[in-house]
């Protein structure tokens, strides 16, 4: 609109230049007169006034108000019976308010407009009623404008306002639509207490001062996309039903999308019981979300400047943080999420702390530029893929963390399925940097992680174990021997159609890798054990790399016989009771067999003879062979002579005794495979009770 654009309705037109195309006064004719309520003159005025009653509808757009213009027109429009002015339709479009607009109690019976208003000094509306819709689209508020405990029982419009001193709409009822879009705060701008049962809507909406909503109610939805506040805004005691984007009492969703908070942002004990929208939000210095309550919130993207405070916060839903950055954030939580927090692919620049009771937590390609501790309870954690660039612990928190904020809705509470802290991830993640202390690690993948053997296990930790007791495949028992394993290998043995012996398979869309990949894995975790002096721990791995070598399909048909000839006597030199199993039957056998075959019925006696060699007579002693056994050979006498010459085989000795052919050849085996099943089975109790020097 410029001076020489005449207005949509007949205009007052006093003070007119053509020479510059101003078409002077703005102001619509007052009816049966040819100029505005401004200038008018005074009997005509009188005699206007004179002819109005309370909720008469007044059009007065492009006037210019002073104070004692406005004084008589609402004068006349007032109601006996509350003592204050009464209007029915009232068009202020474009009017000039020069003095102070006092509207405080007035009641608007039909529709208020005031789009593009210019209120040159103070506009009071406290305690306004406007039963139908109020617009004031584009209007101006140069000082002070007042709107506490007005009440809108339809839609109100701001879009485009201009507040140039402090907006106060403490206790306002917004019954309608509540739209603020692009209204510019130059000073303080105050909604404590506010109610929006309707839509609130401050898009791109500009707060120069300090925004308080505190205890505001927003029943429907809230929207502040793009919103700007460049001093402290204050959401203290907030509720949120509905669809709120920034703020308020609720049901449903809350959204902040890529609002710029430039100073400290506060929403301390505010109640989200619906989706929390924070995504792409920027928060250039510090925030305060202690002690809030929130359904399911996002923050994806969101930029934490300086520090963001969770303390006592409860998600009862998810909570996302994913591609958030945190620059220096020293501490996240102690919060509860009751669904997934996931921190997958956010930033933390600087050393931080976060501690959360949460069902599950995704770290995946989380980015840690310094140290961080991880104290989490109850939670399943993924570390797929996370970047350590320096030390990372990550511990099961063993107390309760306290939370007293409102719980959700239904009062339901806080449930977990789980006491402890699972890790079901680690591939990708360069465990050099990585510490777990007190973690159940049976449900996780470490298959390409890298420097697997410079991991830390502290504390008490747990791992896989192969299905317990005795199962049947077809008619044949099968038992599977107590180890430490992975749980890739639990897959992979499922896979192979025995996920009826107990062995569970993988997870959907997790890939089952073969045993010559999962070889790899099993050596650099004994090595880990070994470096850490856990050597009881360490000859599971081994055993499992064995295993695993044993079924690869790269190794030549040789060596995978051979390898299960290791496995089927001593169980990798790792299990006694297989060894010492064997070595009582090597040895029963040798027993039977010397009393079958090895030892003669009678010891040959020697015999002595003279022969002539060279002409000379020369005494010859000599005895014969032992001759096989033809009696009885299985006596009380034979098992004891049976029994010397095994037990002495074990330990390479010979036993003194004669035998027969066959008996030499039987002791000669029994003095290679005994000793061997022997030590096999010393060094599988060795492996046992070893500790690291």
């Amino acid at each position: 609109m410029t001076l020489s654009t005449p207005p949509d309705w007949p205009h007052c037109g006093r003070g007119a230049d053509p020479d510059t195309d101003d078409v002077g006064c703005r102001g619509i004719h007052v009816p049966g007169h040819a100029a505005c309520l401004a200038h008018l003159e005074p009997t005509d005025r009188a005699g206007y006034f004179a002819g109005l009653r309370a909720g008469a509808d007044v059009d007065h757009r492009g006037t210019t108000f002073d104070r004692a213009v406005l004084h008589g027109l609402l004068a006349a429009l007032r109601d006996p019976g509350t003592d204050a002015a009464r209007l029915g339709d009232a068009r202020f479009d474009e009017a000039t308010f020069t003095g102070d607009a006092w509207f405080n109690r007035v009641t608007f019976t039909g529709r208020a407009r005031f789009k593009g208003a210019i209120f040159a000094r103070y506009a009071r509306f406290g305690g306004a009623n406007f039963a139908q819709d109020a617009r004031f689209n584009g209007a101006t508020f140069a000082q002070e404008a007042w709107f506490g405990r007005a009440d809108f029982a339809a839609d109100a419009w701001f879009d485009d306002a201009t507040f140039t001193q402090d907006a106060r709409f403490n206790g306002t009822a917004f019954a309608g639509s509540a739209r603020f879009s692009r209204a510019t705060f130059t000073e303080d701008a105050r909604f404590n207490a506010a109610t929006f049962t309707g839509d609130a809507r401050f898009k791109g909406a500009a707060f120069a001062k300090t925004a308080v909503f505190d205890g505001a109610t927003f029943t429907m939805e809230a929207d502040f996309f793009r919103a700007t506040f460049a001093d402290d805004a204050r959401f203290d005691g907030v509720t949120f039903f509905g669809d709120a984007l920034f703020g308020a009492d609720f049901a449903g969703d809350a959204r902040f999308s890529e609002a710029v908070f430039t100073a400290d942002a506060r929403f301390r004990w505010a109640k989200f019981t619906g989706l929390a929208w924070f995504d792409r939000v920027t928060f250039a210095t510090d925030v305060d979300f202690e002690r809030v309550a929130f359904a399911d919130a996002v923050f994806e993207g969101t930029r934490f400047t300086g520090t963001a405070e969770f303390d006592s916060a409860i998600f009862t839903g998810n909570a996302s943080f994913h591609r958030a950055t945190f620059q220096d954030a020293q501490s996240l939580g102690p919060l509860a999420c009751q669904g997934t927090l996931s921190l997958s692919r956010a930033v933390f620049a600087g050393p931080v702390t976060v501690e959360a009771a949460a069902a599950h937590v995704r770290c995946v390609r989380t980015q840690w530029g310094s140290t961080a501790t991880l104290r989490l309870r109850h939670a399943v954690l993924d570390l797929t893929d996370a970047v350590l660039t320096l030390p990372i612990a990550v511990t099961a928190h063993p107390a309760p963390f306290d939370f007293s904020a409102p719980l959700v809705v239904d009062g339901s509470g806080l449930t977990w399925s789980r006491s402890g802290l699972s890790v079901t991830s680690l591939r990708g993640v360069d465990c050099a940097m990585l510490s777990l202390s007190d973690v159940d690690l049976t449900l996780c993948r470490f298959a390409g992680a890298f420097h697997l053997d410079q991991l830390r296990l502290e504390g008490r930790y747990t791992l896989c174990r192969p299905p317990a007791g005795v199962r049947w495949r077809g008619r044949l028992p099968v038992r599977w021997t107590p180890r430490r394993i992975l749980a890739e290998e639990q897959h992979w043995r499922a896979s192979r159609g025995i996920a009826a012996d107990g062995w569970s398979p993988a997870p959907e869309g997790v890939d089952v890798l073969e045993p010559v990949a999962l070889a790899p894995v099993y050596r650099q975790l004994r090595k880990a054990f070994e470096d850490g002096k856990h050597e009881p721990g360490a000859a599971d791995f081994y055993y499992g790399e064995m295993e695993m070598r044993r079924h690869a399909d790269d190794i030549p048909r040789s060596e995978r016989a051979l390898l299960t000839a290791y496995w089927t006597l001593s169980g990798y030199g790792l299990r006694a009771a297989r060894a010492i199993g064997w070595l009582t039957v090597a040895m029963a056998t040798t027993v039977v067999l010397m009393m079958g075959f090895g030892l003669p019925d009678e010891s040959p006696r020697q015999e002595i003879a003279r022969e002539k060699v060279d002409g000379e007579w020369t005494t010859v002693l000599d005895k014969p062979d032992p001759k096989n056994p033809t009696g009885a050979r299985f006596t009380t006498h034979r098992f004891e002579q049976a029994l010397d010459a095994t037990l002495n085989s074990v330990v390479f000795r010979s036993s003194g005794q004669d035998l027969t052919t066959a008996g030499g050849y039987i002791e000669m085996a029994s003095r290679f495979t005994e000793p061997v099943l022997l030590g096999f089975a010393a060094l599988a109790v060795r492996g046992r009770v070893k500790r690291g020097s």
